[in-house]
């Protein structure tokens, strides 16, 4: 389990460059089953421009409206982790992806490492703001990309 895991995106236009950073994701994996889970409150992604955080939070995400985002999944293919050897290894998550009151099933590469008592888990993967209806005002439309760089890391602590 962790309570500080990182999610963070990127946007990337000819206009500018838009990046976010989030570290109070809530996250648990079941070591046992293969489950899966992160929560996290949409407005604490924290950005290097103050206009580009309220823009997000109350245009785009409505964080007040859909205060969280979370994903509930399950590594599809647990055999090839072993929790109890050191190592990294490569695995598929697929699971429901749940933000701006949208769901939707995603399935994503990600890598698991094991260090002793330690389990980290990072993962890279694009979302598209038309899939979850995050729209983006005509006057803008040049400066923010349609499809999103997210990207988590976590490191966990076995409870």
């Amino acid at each position: 389990m962790t309570k500080n895991g990182k999610i963070s995106f990127f946007s990337k236009t000819d206009v500018e460059d838009i990046d976010a950073v989030n570290n109070q994701a809530v996250s648990v994996i079941n070591s046992q089953t293969g489950s899966v889970a992160f929560s996290v409150l949409v407005n604490g992604f924290l950005f290097k421009k103050a206009l580009m955080q309220e823009h997000f939070n109350e245009n785009y995400m409505e964080s007040g409206k859909y205060p969280k985002a979370t994903f509930k999944g399950t590594i599809t293919d647990m055999s090839k982790v072993d929790f109890k050897k050191d190592g990294s290894y490569n695995v598929t998550v697929t699971g429901d992806l749940a933000m701006h009151n949208v769901t939707n099933k995603v399935t994503v590469p990600a890598v698991i490492v094991v260090k002793g008592t330690t389990l980290s888990a990072n993962t890279n993967f694009k979302v598209k703001l038309d899939d979850y209806k995050i729209s983006v005002p005509k006057v803008v439309e040049n400066n923010i990309s349609k499809t999103i760089d997210l990207k988590v890391d976590c490191n966990y602590e076995a409870r």
